[in-house]
């Protein structure tokens, strides 16, 4: 799929891995629409990277504002790209705690509601903004959405965002079967243990320490090897319904 050729839009594109995929797809020459949240450093973001950018606010949980921000991206062409990184960290709760009481659900469901859910209604309406495209290189559109390594072996303490993620990683391949009579194509990135701003709170000495359980390379993640890898997921027509872990090798232990 040619990427001079469309329009991009990515979810959490204001910063971390979002802010990296929008500089890469505008650098191979689409049209970037940035999405995120009304109060965030998207605007200032979408003039970092140039005129090929803009921001439209939306909270991917809410449809309207979403489904707007869909539209707005189709007014400057064919949207055939979009990438949803957008999502929120778990809320670090055991299922009981010391002295025996269940965790309450109301945690459980928020991130449940922000990173199914919101990854959910992202690629229903990405798919619909898609489906009426003319088809390039058999091809009407390619979606990226985003799990991670807990999806696969979460920590204690992760069961909300581990089974969030882990619908994500369920939901690519049959999202995939039923959007390929559409020529819409679906695949989601793993990552591991990244340097994104939720890890900068950490002290360093923790991050080293995090560093060192990856067997190669033994760092972090940056944000520029997720932007290739999901540049090259929508640039290549024979990948689809994949969950690709992106960690270094990396299988987290249970804490």
């Amino acid at each position: 799929m040619r990427l001079d050729a469309m329009t991009a839009l990515v979810t959490g594109g204001a910063s971390g891995l979002g802010a990296a995929t929008a500089h890469a797809f505008a650098r191979a020459g689409a049209d970037v629409v940035i999405t995120d949240l009304p109060n965030s450093e998207g605007k200032e973001m979408a003039a970092r990277i140039g005129a090929r950018a803009r921001f439209v606010p939306a909270d991917i949980t809410d449809g309207d504002s979403l489904s707007a921000a869909m539209g707005a991206a189709k007014e400057g062409g064919h949207l055939r790209a979009v990438v949803h990184c957008a999502g929120r960290g778990g809320d670090r709760l055991r299922i009981l705690d010391k002295e025996g009481n269940p965790a309450g659900l109301d945690s459980y469901r928020e991130v449940l509601e922000v990173n199914l859910i919101g990854s959910y209604n992202v690629l229903r309406l990405a798919a619909a903004a898609m489906a009426d495209n003319p088809v390039q290189d058999g091809d009407r559109g390619a979606i990226v959405l985003t799990a991670s390594a807990a999806a696969f072996e979460g920590q204690i303490g992760q069961t909300s965002y581990a089974a969030s993620k882990g619908g994500v990683h369920a939901m690519t391949i049959v999202a995939a079967r039923d959007l390929a009579r559409w020529g819409i194509r679906v695949n989601t990135i793993a990552p591991g243990t990244f340097d994104t701003p939720m890890l900068d709170r950490l002290r360093q000495d923790i991050r080293d320490s995090i560093a060192a359980t990856i067997p190669h390379p033994k760092r972090l993640g940056d944000a520029a090897s997720y932007a290739d890898l999901a540049l090259s997921i929508v640039r290549n027509s024979y990948l689809n319904g994949e969950t690709i872990r992106l960690d270094g090798a990396l299988r987290m232990a249970p804490r």
